[in-house]
């Protein structure tokens, strides 16, 4: 039976913990210089309503790696763009295909996407979730800490955007505590809430900056305003203008806090340049760890 990559909440904490493992073994394998073409003779389809940078290099790159072959497929210049329900791509492209990678806007997409298609289907991003980035945000940590037991990771900024909503499922099914610091009105899904009951107190919504970052070990931060809110920039800078992580806010982190930013970055916004720059390394290899875990989840799922 097929199994698809749609949300952290599709993972089991067991399947979490392989995922990371592998991509940790694929990594050093990569850095070392040994052939692992897991994947020889097998095809992704990358699907992009949104375009990016990271995704579509990382994707491409990863699969080229494990010996198989990516097709970049841009809306703009499918039957997608021209009205083609999702049902009858997922069916046509399952008869072509090995795997299908997406990166747009509802995760109704992806879903149905998923439902319709024979092959795995992998959610590269939705307004919803990003699972594939705190895949590579969990396994950065655990390079740089050595494990999340007794571990503390924060959010600051837009609760309810992608990036929060998985990592708050990630986090706390990684073992972590989860703190979101959100102006009010800005609260991560009411899905990803629900999932966090189960933890108790082990998470936390608060508006408080400082609250959030208080002894924390990694502390996350997103644009203010992401892609499709361009009618909205001014009118968000001014609502998240204090939900920014600076200097005043990692003196109360622990002191050897890590800072991770899923890219690109607005220095002077949501990040000052000093924090950024402090923390750069731990960033970039964040941006690298995207290349290793979505290769972990392909040979997962395509294998």
């Amino acid at each position: 039976m097929k199994k698809d990559f749609l949300k952290m909440q599709d993972l089991s904490k067991d399947e979490l913990f392989e995922i990371l493992d592998l991509a940790a073994d694929l990594k050093d394998k990569q850095h070392r210089g040994i052939p692992h073409k897991l994947l020889e003779g097998k095809t992704l389809g990358m699907i992009f309503e949104k375009s990016s940078t990271r995704t579509r290099v990382s994707f491409e790159t990863g699969i080229y790696q494990l010996g198989g072959t990516g097709l970049f497929l841009s809306s703009k210049e499918t039957q997608l763009g021209r009205g083609e329900p999702i049902k009858d791509t997922a069916r046509v492209l399952s008869r072509y295909l090995d795997g299908i990678m997406i990166r747009t806007f509802g995760q109704e997409i992806v879903e149905e996407l998923a439902q319709y298609s024979s092959i795995p289907v992998i959610n590269a991003l939705t307004d919803y979730a990003h699972p594939c980035q705190i895949l590579a945000d969990l396994l950065t940590i655990k390079e740089h800490k050595g494990g999340f037991d007794g571990r503390k990771m924060c959010f600051i900024g837009d609760g309810a955007n992608n990036m929060a909503n998985s990592l708050v499922v990630g986090g706390l099914m990684a073992g972590m505590d989860v703190a979101v610091a959100t102006p009010a009105g800005y609260e991560p899904d009411p899905t990803v809430l629900k999932y966090a009951e189960q933890y108790g107190s082990k998470f936390t919504l608060t508006e408080s900056v400082m609250e959030a970052a208080k002894d924390c070990d990694a502390l996350f931060t997103d644009v203010w305003s992401s892609m499709g809110m361009e009618a909205e920039i001014e009118e968000r800078k001014r609502i998240f203008k204090d939900y920014q992580i600076n200097s005043d806010v990692m003196a109360v982190a622990n002191k050897d806090a890590m800072v991770q930013h899923c890219l690109p970055a607005h220095r002077g916004e949501e990040i000052t340049d000093e924090v950024f720059e402090a923390h750069a390394d731990e960033i970039f290899d964040e941006a690298e760890n995207r290349l290793h875990a979505q290769k972990a989840v392909m040979v997962k799922l395509m294998k």
